[in-house]
């Protein structure tokens, strides 16, 4: 019997000690992370206002097939508001 307690006291000590690490390694974590966002923000990449303008509208035969196929993967729910190309 006192083996038993011996091993339960021990199992107890080993989970209350790693609780206690993952806690500080969380919140040690959540400082970091504050603290990277306070001294290096995430830069703000700005927008190209001149590329958006500058893009050719879509012939009316490709339309009509995206619309199409819209509506056939839909089942006629579907309704086509805007399509742009991504330029990569």
């Amino acid at each position: 019997m006192e083996n038993l307690n011996l091993a339960l006291l021990l199992m107890v000590v080993g989970m209350a000690t790693v609780f206690a690490i993952l806690l500080i390694v969380i919140y040690l974590g959540k400082w970091l992370i504050s603290l990277v966002n306070k001294f290096a923000p995430e830069e703000t990449v700005p927008a190209k206002a001149a590329a958006a303008g500058s893009q050719a509208p879509i012939p009316a035969n490709i339309m009509a097939v995206i619309t199409a196929a819209v509506s056939v993967v839909t089942h006629g729910k579907g309704k086509v508001a805007k399509v742009e190309k991504v330029n990569r």
